[in-house]
């Protein structure tokens, strides 16, 4: 476009391809200024710019849209016509999906279950992908997250991607995107971040030196200076992990550091991603706070709503809801109690215990804390170790308060320290149980000679813990690496160290003696199949995590799960055990009839529901009546084949329901969404009938035959700087060995989230997903006990995929050229011609929301129709067929099958009529979709003006409605409107690729 060609810059649009300074560019966004003159902003698409952003002033460069009907046919000569394969499988690769069906997601290397699918199934038939994964313990959801990250990154929606989670969860769930989805997130924490900002101009922003990246929550939350760096990122896609540690619980109007982080990281980003299997806390504010960090435009008042307003934003399944078709992804958990009777030394000190009264529990005024009584006991419950590590920390204390013990306490205390130092390991009946169960032929653990059958040994107090570790070691006489501990006074570089090393083959660990820490997110199921309660918890939803690290997706082997329970003549101490006994058995009725465990107690809190227990070890509660109080009504369990359609109204946080709320069990989502609301928010934008289904493949080469065939083509090895290639032996793969200054090698350096990828100057690819899958959960044994495999997944999301698609289609032909190829195979006559194209129509935000492939047939010059891509290839039996039992394909193009230069001369007189046709019938499928567009805008306009209407009044009614107030409602109904209308409106002009011609040959 030439400086005052005021005519052309109306043709400039969203989605359009143009020439700046001899690069190909995509025009992302067109701006008026004041002058009268245009920014055009752009995404670059030439090997040299790619993916490069710049904003160009149309009076001070040239600007030219690339012009269909100016290219020129090459005739592909190579041998099976393979320069024009390869060329053209580029392309079709580099097509955006504007359906909501999955594309990519169900090929990653897992063995991923129809109910995976259906948070990303869900998220792709909204407007803008925003939810919450709230499915329990060890379903998947870091799998599921994947999944709907491979979605949005296939469709040019995850180029910059943030993911914050906890600490100890960095470098697992790292490691799952990358190995199982190839997404490679960098970790930062603060060192990282320091060192970043040495490295780049002090006023450059450190958050955009990655494109990808991992981060914890408190390294953000903590460091105040990143605030202004995170206000100016802006990211396609955003995951927050455990994200019920970031609902807003404000008291008084303050919320946490970590509720404020996270509004401020909701509008930094299209798409949000929430990940929690502990959604509620029982109260509805809490519970409203993810949704409108998901949708401020849902709720107008927190504290009362219904489910069906939120219903859109989130996926909850439980175990129970997905049995049926996870047969042999989660076998059925086998539960046994360990009973353990007393020793006489063990019964002198309940007794004493029992028999003991403290002046300091008689001055207890708060009803809310334990007894020191009833702390001793928990500890007790633990190890007579942890007994007296409780006992002298609170005999120090009373020292210094009470010099000379006038309560008495401080005796009594060392009373009952002198009868638990009479417990030795003979005496100590659980940790004789625990030996004779590890060494029993029953059990069949063998002394650890199996690498894949590790044992987890839960432990509450860090002194019980360390006690079984140096116990078990010698009397198992295991080899000092065979058994390690896990707590949280370690480092998170230990914990993740000892983690890794737990579910890696080669590693000698077989035991893992651990304390909570270790039970929330963490997966230790890889190599373990046996987990032991060795004290009990107080807390239904500690049973359920500690539970959840080995009963979980993937798991191959039956769960086996012991408890350590004790026996004793003491009535009270019996009595009190019977309790942690209860609560055991309705953990696991629980899970099997409602799912969710924590629903017994209803306080949605560990510190609560430990309170809950204590209250009735205090109270001398009867164990039968503590049970007949974790029993839910009949009446509120969730039948769903008999709820009315009419939902209650939740009134107030004290009567929020969980159980009646979260009844979203079915698994194709159909129960999520009323049939009203699927048929508008899916099918009519996309215009597909089969959305939220699985979409077939369009291409003409599997991923290994691609990326095979690209690094074989000799000049992309020429720019690639390779010294070898060779076939892995293991699995069906290729390796490549690099020079020293190879440029793909620098390359992919880039995108790989740890560079122990290509140690040693190689790199190695298998597209075989079940090994791919087998290395991810540690089945397979790493050379030199490296942390990351050098055998990445090939498949369609790897780097290296991306790297042959930038060759293919910058150096087999230039950007105005086309390859021409001759069919021999009878179905195309010498004189007809296929124009084979690639059309599009974008949004204001240059995302496609039409990109079709489509064929023009000519006659003797004359046009015989249009023809869908799959037609194209029938007839001209392009794509080829597979020979049976290896990875070529037989072409029945001959090689000397070149079009003539008279066909060619032919093929460049049609292509103004086919780019006119082609034109057409683009502009007949936007009106198609902007008439189906217009309704969703309209639904969603409709929808956030009666949330607009609803806010104001309910401020109103609070005295709240300042002006501030009502301009912030008013500013978040534009900007929601405005995004709605830029995302849904196909404003782009059609835009044309010719992609190859197909002539007949005799």
């Amino acid at each position: 476009m030439k400086h005052g060609a005021h005519s052309e810059r109306e043709l400039l649009s969203p989605g359009m391809r143009v020439l700046i300074r001899g690069q190909e560019w995509l025009v992302d966004k067109v701006e008026p200024n004041s002058l009268g003159n245009h920014a055009v902003s752009c995404t670059g698409i030439s090997a040299l710019v790619r993916d490069v952003t710049a904003t160009f002033l149309d009076d001070l460069d040239t600007i030219t849209p690339v012009d269909p009907v100016k290219t020129r046919f090459i005739p592909d000569t190579s041998a099976r016509a393979a320069k024009s394969h390869l060329f053209i499988e580029s392309l079709l690769r580099a097509t955006a999906p504007t359906d909501a069906r999955i594309h990519v997601g169900n090929k990653a290397a897992m063995d991923s279950l129809p109910y995976q699918l259906v948070p990303a199934k869900k998220a792709l038939t909204q407007p803008r992908q925003r939810i919450l994964i709230a499915d329990a313990v060890g379903l998947g959801k870091t799998l599921e997250a994947g999944i709907l990250m491979a979605e949005l990154i296939k469709r040019r929606k995850g180029r910059r991607i943030l993911v914050v989670t906890a600490k100890s969860m960095m470098v697992q769930f790292q490691k799952e995107m990358w190995e199982r989805f190839t997404i490679p997130l960098i970790s930062l924490d603060s060192s990282r971040i320091q060192q970043i900002r040495s490295e780049i101009p002090a006023n450059a922003n450190p958050f955009s030196y990655y494109d990808k990246v991992i981060i914890s929550i408190d390294t953000l939350k903590r460091d105040i200076q990143y605030g202004a760096a995170l206000d100016a990122s802006y990211w396609d896609i955003i995951v927050i992990d455990e994200a019920q540690n970031v609902a807003d619980r404000a008291v008084n109007g303050r919320s946490a550091q970590r509720a404020k982080l996270a509004k401020r990281l909701a509008s930094r980003s299209d798409t949000l991603i929430m990940l929690s299997a502990t959604p509620h806390d029982g109260r509805a504010r809490s519970f409203a706070s993810l949704m409108n960090m998901l949708d401020p435009t849902t709720l107008p008042d927190p504290e009362q709503y219904d489910k069906k307003d939120v219903e859109h934003l989130y996926v909850r399944r439980f175990k129970k809801d997905v049995m049926a078709e996870v047969s042999g992804s989660f076998p059925e958990r086998k539960v046994t109690q360990e009973k353990c009777t007393a020793t006489a030394a063990e019964e002198e000190a309940f007794d004493y215990l029992t028999d003991m009264k403290l002046v300091m529990d008689m001055h207890q005024k708060r009803s809310n804390s334990f007894l020191f009584k009833t702390m001793l006991e928990k500890s007790l419950f633990s190890s007579p170790a942890a007994c007296i590590k409780t006992i002298d920390e609170r005999v120090k204390r009373l020292a210094k308060k009470d010099v000379s013990d006038q309560t008495g306490d401080v005796d009594r205390l060392e009373g009952l320290k002198a009868a638990l130092e009479k417990i030795g390991p003979m005496q100590f009946s659980r940790y004789q149980r625990l030996l004779q169960l590890l060494r029993s032929a029953d059990y069949g653990w063998h002394n650890g000679e199996d690498a894949d059958d590790r044992i987890v040994i839960f432990t509450e107090r860090i002194e019980t813990k360390n006690y079984l570790k140096e116990r078990l070691r010698q009397d198992l006489k295991l080899p000092k690496k065979a058994i390690v501990s896990m707590d949280g006074g370690m480092s998170d570089v230990e914990q993740q160290k000892i983690v890794e090393d737990f579910g890696t083959k080669s590693s000698p660990i077989r035991i893992l003696v651990a304390s909570d820490v270790a039970s929330e997110g963490l997966n230790l199921h890889y190599l373990s199949h046996r987990l032991i309660h060795f004290d009990t918890p107080w807390s239904l939803m500690v049973f359920q995590q500690r539970n959840g690290r080995i009963d979980r997706y993937g798991q191959r082997k039956q769960p086996d799960i012991r408890f350590m329970m004790i026996n004793s003549r003491n009535a009270k101490i019996q009595g009190d055990a019977h309790i942690l006994e209860i609560l055991q058995q309705k953990e696991d009725q629980a899970r099997k009839d409602i799912g969710d465990p924590s629903l017994l107690m209803g306080k949605f809190d560990v510190d609560q529901e430990e309170d809950f227990t204590r209250e009735a070890i205090e109270s001398g509660e009867s164990a039968e009546n503590f049970a007949a109080r974790l029993c839910i009504p009949d009446e509120d369990i969730d039948h769903s084949d008999e709820r009315s359609e009419d939902v209650e109204t939740v009134p107030d946080d004290d009567v929020f329901d969980p159980l009646s709320f979260f009844n979203l069990t079915t698994l194709d989502g159909s129960d999520t969404t009323s049939t009203e609301e699927n048929e508008s928010a899916g099918e009519s934008v996309t215009g597909s009938a089969d959305d939220g289904g699985i979409a077939d493949p369009s291409t003409l080469m599997s991923d290994y035959e691609y990326v095979d065939e690209g690094l074989s083509c000799e000049e992309f090895r020429q720019s690639a700087g390779l010294k070898s290639k060779r076939q892995l032996r293991d699995t069906h793969g290729f390796a490549v060995e690099f020079q020293g200054d190879s440029p793909l090698r620098a390359w992919l350096r880039r995108r790989v989230p740890n560079t122990q990828v290509l140690r040693d100057n190689i790199a190695e690819w298998s597209d075989d997903a079940k090994y791919c899958e087998d290395q991810a959960n540690g089945l397979l044994a790493r050379i030199n006990d490296e942390s990351w495999s050098r055998v990445q997944y090939l498949w369609e999301l790897n780097p290296i995929t991306e790297w042959v698609g930038l060759k293919a289609s910058s150096l087999l032909y230039q950007r105005d050229e086309a390859p021409i190829i001759g069919v021999t195979n009878g179905n195309l006559h010498a004189d007809e011609t296929i124009m084979l194209m690639n059309g599009m129509v974008a949004n204001r935000h240059a995302s496609p929301v039409i990109d079709e492939w489509f064929g023009v047939r000519y006659l003797d010059g004359e046009c015989m129709g249009m023809l869908p891509l799959e037609e194209v290839w029938r007839i001209t039996g392009y794509r080829g067929n597979l020979i049976p039992g290896t990875t070529e394909r037989r072409y029945v193009n001959r090689e000397d099958s070149a079009a003539s230069s008279e066909q060619i001369d032919a093929a460049q007189l049609l292509l103004e009529d086919a780019v006119s046709r082609g034109k057409s019938m683009l502009s007949d499928c936007g009106e198609q979709y902007r008439a189906q567009a217009d309704e969703e805008v309209a639904r969603q306009m409709g929808r956030i003006e009666h949330w607009s209407h609803a806010r104001k009044a309910l401020l109103q009614s609070q005295g709240k409605n300042t002006k501030e107030n009502t301009k912030q409602v008013d500013r978040m109904l534009e900007q929601y409107a405005d995004w709605v209308q830029d995302t849904l409106d196909a404003s782009g002009e059609p835009v044309i690729r010719i992609v190859a011609a197909f002539v007949g040959k005799e």
